[in-house]
């Protein structure tokens, strides 16, 4: 049944029964996952930050940015943004910049700089490699020519409906190539489905052309999952009760209405019994939406000590009813939330704890590593999203959905009662891909992330056939080798090491290949059966 609320929570409980999942996850499998890593945290592992405490941090990189642009060999014209830190245990800071030149955002400019506890440059991770200068910041092209041109584009590409563009903004494009003069539009509508459109034009400032585009509202396929009674977080209100959390940065959960627009309205009760069970009941996709959001807050601290999206303390925000009969969920961050719509014939609410799971980490990604939703980054951002759905859903150890490899494997999205897609095998969706190849960039960012979600597989649990909580599994290698699995525990930290320390919005497999390979190395070491585990398991799908 889809869960409902007998009474409030016991924080103290849920949380203590999260983090002791996150110690024993994968108890139940048969497979390399079975036993977690019990060992001490390696040195190169992140320290968990208090709000305080990483505001400490970016104030420090704040005020020591210019001496830091001089440090790494930036040019006169060129600035550094603060936008994240992560530290580490033995002292490593991983500080992430954007960039600007003569005042202009750079796009494919952002940067991360890894300096020793004693305050030395240790190395420089760079979303582009070219040298950031242009002969002129005047555009030959002007705004309202941008504009016009990016709403075409919009229209063209059979994405958004009802195209209307923002007022472009003049940026130095650098994510590919040589760094030109370019506008960047933000042209707004709905897509096919429903989901609002919010979609990114690059325009080359000198001949109208256009260089790049992608969608900045980040969506995955329902997984719509029934997880039994919880209990979830809330407060006592004006008059009865709120959907408010205060436990976790005081994450809400809001009422649509099957409206497509606004906050919409709190969720409140008069006694602190929420829901029915039954999809008739408003309450309980509300009840699912916030369940799924504090699942993922406890993992993220539990496992990787980051409080909340941002690493900030603050909650996001739920949004359910969305539309009519919308079969999707989506993460927005520009409102910091999350939504969700009722699916086929409003009957089965998108808003299981792997949905939130998924949204939820769109925002952590746009938070660190922000791969651009297009190409192979764009893959690279719905896998991530579906690796640390799938860790979630393991970690929760909830008895009506317990943690597995599949994607949608609930909801029956396709008719057959198959699942959206999977990970030990991505081709059996018959779209996704099991390997990388030269085409991988130009397939739907939810096609081409089955590259990354059969490295997560098989660097989790290995190649060949096993059965892990009941559900079967036979994992192929690109060329046929054997893979051994380092296990989910481990192939977890490394993915989100990876994520906070070394992707850009640039990142491709060969890239993602090189920063996690740089995350097992800060780990467990150069020489370690970790290092050796992510790069067998990258040969598995030709990333070489």
């Amino acid at each position: 049944m889809t869960p409902h609320i007998s009474r409030k929570r016991s924080t103290l409980a849920i949380a203590t029964a999260v983090a002791a999942g996150a110690l024993l996850a994968g108890g139940l499998a048969t497979g390399a996952s079975a036993q977690p890593d019990r060992a001490a945290a390696p040195s190169g592992a992140p320290v968990a930050l208090s709000s305080t405490a990483r505001a400490d941090l970016l104030q420090d990189a704040n005020t020591e940015k210019a001496a830091t642009a001089e440090k790494i060999g930036l040019g006169a014209k060129e600035k550094l943004v603060v936008r994240d830190v992560v530290k580490d245990r033995d002292g490593t800071t991983h500080t992430r910049y954007e960039r600007t030149y003569d005042g202009l955002p750079v796009l494919g400019g952002d940067l991360v700089v890894h300096t020793a506890k004693s305050g030395s440059v240790k190395s420089v991770t760079k979303a582009a490699k070219a040298t950031i200068k242009v002969a002129s910041t005047s555009a030959k092209v002007g705004a309202k020519s941008a504009a016009k041109s990016a709403e075409s584009t919009a229209s063209k590409s059979g994405d958004t409906k009802k195209a209307d563009a923002q007022t472009p903004r003049k940026v130095v494009w650098a994510a590919s190539g040589k760094p030109v003069l370019a506008h960047e539009t933000v042209v707004t509508g709905v897509q096919k489905d429903g989901t609002p459109s919010k979609l990114h034009v690059i325009t080359d400032a000198a001949t109208g052309k256009k260089l790049f585009q992608y969608q900045a509202i980040e969506n995955g396929a329902g997984h719509s999952q029934y997880s039994g009674d919880v209990e979830v977080g809330s407060k006592k209100g004006t008059s009865g009760f709120d959907l408010t959390d205060d436990t976790r940065g005081g994450h809400s959960t809001y009422d649509l209405a099957h409206g497509q627009s606004g906050e919409g309205k709190l969720v409140t009760d008069d006694d602190d019994t929420w829901g029915t069970g039954k999809p008739e009941d408003v309450q309980t996709a509300a009840v699912d939406a916030a369940y799924g959001a504090q699942l993922t807050w406890d993992y993220y601290k539990a496992v990787h000590g980051r409080e909340g999206i941002k690493g900030d303390g603050k909650g996001a925000t739920s949004r359910v009813h969305y539309g009519n009969a919308y079969v999707n969920a989506f993460w927005d961050d520009s409102c910091f939330c999350m939504t969700y719509g009722d699916g086929e014939g409003d009957k089965k609410p998108l808003t299981s704890m792997d949905v939130a799971a998924h949204e939820m980490t769109h925002g952590v990604t746009s938070a660190t590593g922000n791969m651009e939703y297009s190409g192979e980054s764009g893959g690279l951002n719905e896998a991530t999203s579906d690796i640390f759905a799938a860790a979630v859903e393991f970690n929760a150890k909830n008895p009506e959905d317990i943690g597995d490899y599949m994607v949608g494997e609930k909801i029956d999205i396709n008719g057959d009662g198959s699942p959206l897609r999977y990970m030990d095998k991505p081709s059996k969706d018959g779209s996704s891909l099991d390997n990388w190849s030269a085409d991988a960039g130009n397939v739907d960012v939810h096609y081409s992330s089955g590259i990354a979600n059969h490295f997560f597989y098989l660097l989790s649990e290995g190649s060949g056939a096993k059965e892990i909580n009941g559900v079967k599994y036979d994992s192929p290698t690109a060329d046929g080798s054997k893979v051994e699995g380092i296990g989910r525990d481990k192939a977890e930290k490394i993915w989100f090491k990876a994520l906070t320390s070394y992707f850009t919005t640039t990142t491709d497999y060969k890239a993602a290949r090189e920063g996690t390979l740089s995350a097992a190395k800060d780990l467990y070491g150069a020489d370690s059966a970790e290092y050796k585990g992510v790069d067998a398991a990258w040969a598995g799908v030709n990333v070489k």
